[in-house]
């Protein structure tokens, strides 16, 4: 597995490169809507994640939030956040990443998420332990619900805003902090590397979290990904360092 992930991080690099070159820069939006903001830098990070990986690989396929390309029966599909966190970006706080997974069979193999503004890449693959900037990591020790800090996602539609927004304010007096800081690659990140204890979703996409799954995972936590039946292709999420009780 370790072409893939020198592939993934090759592509997760280049992506965040070309943002790091275009932040704060005048940017085209293409879409915007109530609680979210499409750009053209999103596309644009896709297509050269793309061509990198695909070039590459030919046989595999990709799926990525700005859209999909190849036989997506493949064995091999590559699950593609180009910018997580574009709202963020376009207001020009610098809270964004671009995160990258490998699926084997519907298995992720190989998870990168990568910081360009703080120049941060969390790289794993399945059966090894993960590494931030070349260097092993691992979920907090905190087991004290008192004691952590969780981020709660408020997602992008009305519909998850208020399915999230009950679960935030119950959270708030049981926990020291809760975060929402806009990047849910980020957020999976953070709990792999202990520096939050857990991160909860009622409503996110695969390419959102999938790389940062198996990062959990492969340092010591857990996450329970469930599909949501009413909304099509969203999941709801309980990522976790694994010793905190959320009692959801």
């Amino acid at each position: 597995m370790k072409h893939y992930l020198d592939a993934a991080e090759r592509a997760a690099r280049a992506a965040g490169e070309l943002l790091r070159q275009n932040f704060h820069q005048p940017l085209r939006v293409n879409a915007a809507l109530a609680h979210d903001i499409k750009l053209e830098i999103d596309v644009q990070s896709q297509e050269l994640i793309t061509r990198l990986l695909l070039e590459e690989f030919h046989e595999h396929a990709l799926y990525g939030e700005e859209g999909i390309v190849g036989d997506q029966l493949s064995e091999h599909q590559w699950v593609v956040d180009p910018l997580d966190g574009t709202v963020n970006y376009f207001y020009g706080i610098p809270h964004f990443c671009v995160s990258i997974a490998l699926r084997l069979r519907g298995e992720i193999i190989v998870g990168v998420i990568y910081d360009p503004i703080r120049e941060e890449m969390w790289t794993g693959q399945k059966g090894e332990s993960p590494k931030l900037n070349g260097h092993q990591f691992h979920v907090s020790d905190r087991a004290d619900l008192a004691e952590s800090v969780i981020s709660v996602g408020l997602a992008k539609t009305g519909e998850t805003i208020d399915a999230n927004l009950p679960l935030l304010r119950e959270m708030i007096h049981r926990v020291r902090k809760c975060r929402v800081l806009g990047s849910a690659a980020l957020d999976m990140a953070y709990v792999a590397c202990g520096r939050f204890d857990a991160y909860i979703e009622q409503g996110i996409s695969l390419w959102d979290i999938a790389a940062g799954w198996l990062l959990i995972e492969t340092a010591g936590g857990t996450v329970d990904l469930r599909p949501r039946e009413d909304m099509k292709d969203k999941y709801r999420i309980v990522a976790s360092n694994g010793l905190i009780d959320l009692k959801l």
